[in-house]
């Protein structure tokens, strides 16, 4: 008597990736791009036609300075996943699985904090007091008309326009992602491949060159 084959199981379908939400601050790229052409402009110039020690303080001038502003401007970056929060800020990688996190802090900074009591400011999303406060001007607005028939009235470039009440709270932008982040945390922060431990790597390949450059700067002064 023969037995019928048994039949593999049928493979699983791969889980389908997204990817990472990345939040910049526009305003300090373009800052961080005019600060490094102005530095390069006047540092090279300096090393170029510069006499006696002038070339060698341009130098570490530029080693000083162009790594604090790539650290501060160009660098900040948070990345949200689906299982984890990267965080790069100035000198630091902070990697947060969703399990970790405890919550998300706005205030006049914006802050990730973890189970673990640990605090990590978010550099890339700064808060904006101005946008608040129009933000906050906005939904004062709305609410005062929200007993009428739910539009409100917005004066913009071709008059008064009708503004739907019900859309939802204003919100400045900052306040936005990090309510958006929030809501990323509620949905994740129990799903089994969201969970592990928080790392921290030292961006050392900024902090070194800036150090070296301190160094130099510091030992050519001191000799003049």
């Amino acid at each position: 008597m023969t037995t019928p084959d048994q039949q593999s199981p049928a493979p699983q379908p791969p889980r389908p990736t997204t990817r990472d939400r990345i939040y910049r601050s526009p305003m300090g790229l373009v800052g961080g791009v005019l600060l490094l052409g102005l530095t390069g402009w006047l540092g090279v110039d300096a090393i170029i036609v510069g006499e006696g020690r002038t070339p060698w303080l341009a130098l570490a001038t530029l080693l000083l300075v162009v790594p604090l502003v790539v650290a501060f401007t160009l660098r900040p970056a948070v990345y949200a996943g689906e299982d984890r929060l990267r965080v790069r800020n100035p000198f630091r990688v902070i990697v947060l699985p969703w399990g970790e996190v405890a919550s998300l802090r706005s205030g006049y900074t914006n802050e990730v904090i973890t189970k673990a009591g640990a605090k990590y400011q978010l550099w890339a999303i700064p808060v904006s007091i101005r946008a608040r406060s129009r933000a906050a001007r906005k939904e004062a607005r709305r609410a005062a008309q929200a007993a009428g028939d739910g539009k409100a009235r917005r004066r913009g470039l071709g008059g008064l326009t009708d503004v739907d009440v019900h859309d939802g709270p204003a919100r400045a932008e900052s306040d936005q992602i990090m309510h958006d982040l929030r809501q990323t945390l509620e949905a994740r922060e129990k799903d089994r491949t969201a969970q592990g431990e928080v790392t921290v790597r030292w961006a050392y390949e900024l902090a070194g060159p800036a150090v070296a450059g301190a160094v130099l700067l510091a030992i050519l002064l001191a000799v003049g």
